[in-house]
């Protein structure tokens, strides 16, 4: 186990009024900010945490007016001198190990405060750390605990927790993205209801002489109908991974001329592939379908990998094989962002906190 020291390096502030207005330093007014703005105030130091500063905890609204944030508290010995790491959980471990990290839940609201705390998956993608929905699971998130699933903050006090990772023995290198969430739910008269986060982000390398990660790639989709008139379609998928990977998943048509689509049809299962392997995934077309031409989107899933890909493909009119059309993977920069109908994303050095504004159904009519 690592030993860790007192963290000294700066978190960024980020401070949003809940009702009227807060302290002019690092912070955003209340009126600056609505349901699709973001905001981000830094703590006088600069864009990047300096290494004598005080560690100051995010802040989000809290119950009458007040506001609740969380800050780390430990850093590894060995990463001291990194400015990063007072403000983020960084490490890199070998397969196998155990670390705790302590973090402070604090709120300046006049009541005591429930706080509901847990780990959740983020990635990297167009240069910017992205949070998931609630509750998204990595690899990350699977090895990370907290001692408890909430805690009771005093009044215009704080209270610690312990995050707990747990490297498995059979763990690939590579890094992993997460954010140890803490999380207040507000509920308010009308139709409309809060849920207000402030996070931590987590970079995890894992090193060692373990092979590397799961991953696949689709190369192909194939069109056949047989002789009985049934149509399949064959993914050829290329394992590209250290890991032997067990394939699952569903096929969805849409034809290139109108409105018709057809499935989704579930991936025959029982295809494994080991490293460096290529084999066929066979999709049965359950409903009599046109030629076409289609819109074939497949996603295939082994485990925690889910990729989904997309070929131009046609149906032989007769028993026979199409020619293999080149499959191409689906960006899902379309589901990354967490700006979404009524929500609030604001991003911290530190951490990262979010809003999310959820209209009540029954109140709404909807």
């Amino acid at each position: 186990m690592r030993t860790p020291a007192r963290a000294v390096a700066a978190a960024a502030v980020l401070t949003v009024a809940a009702l009227g207005s807060v302290p002019a330093h690092g912070s955003v007014p209340a009126a600056a900010l609505d349901a699709s703005s973001t905001a981000i105030a830094t703590d006088g130091f600069g864009p990047s945490p300096g290494p004598t500063s005080t560690a100051t905890a995010p802040q989000q609204p809290a119950a009458d007016g007040g506001s609740f944030g969380v800050r780390l508290l430990d850093v590894p010995v060995s990463e001291a001198g990194d400015p990063r790491a007072g403000a983020y959980i960084i490490d890199h471990l070998t397969p196998g190990t155990v670390v705790h990290r302590r973090i402070e839940i604090s709120t300046t609201a006049h009541q005591p405060l429930k706080v509901a705390v847990y780990p959740d998956a983020a990635v990297v993608a167009g240069g910017s750390f992205v949070p998931q929905p609630e509750h998204t699971v990595n690899e990350l998130t699977t090895w990370t605990s907290l001692d408890q699933d909430a805690v009771v903050v005093p009044a215009r006090g704080a209270t610690d927790a312990t995050v707990t990772i747990s490297v498995p023995k059979d763990a690939a290198p590579g890094e992993r993205y997460g954010v140890v969430l803490a999380e207040v739910a507000q509920a308010n008269p009308g139709t409309v209801s809060q849920v207000n986060r402030v996070g931590i982000r987590m970079y995890l390398s894992v090193g060692g002489n373990n092979p590397p990660a799961a991953d696949f790639t689709v190369d192909t989709l194939t069109a056949h109908r047989d002789a009985q008139d049934h149509a399949f379609v064959e993914a050829m998928v290329h394992n590209t991974g250290g890991r032997a990977v067990d394939m699952s998943g569903a096929l969805t048509l849409a034809a290139t001329n109108g409105s018709l689509t057809a499935g989704p049809y579930k991936v025959t299962l029982g295809t494994t592939l080991a490293p460096g392997q290529s084999e066929p995934v066979r999709v049965v077309i359950t409903d009599p379908v046109p030629d076409g031409p289609w819109n074939a989107t497949i996603e295939l899933r082994s485990g925690l990998l889910d990729k989904t890909s997309r070929a131009l493909i046609t149906f032989p009119h007769t028993t026979g094989v199409s020619a293999a059309a080149t499959a191409h993977a689906v960006s899902l920069g379309g589901h990354l962002g967490l700006i979404t109908g009524g929500l609030l994303t604001a991003m911290a050095l530190g951490a990262i906190a979010f809003v999310f504004l959820r209209r009540d159904r029954r109140g709404s009519g909807m």
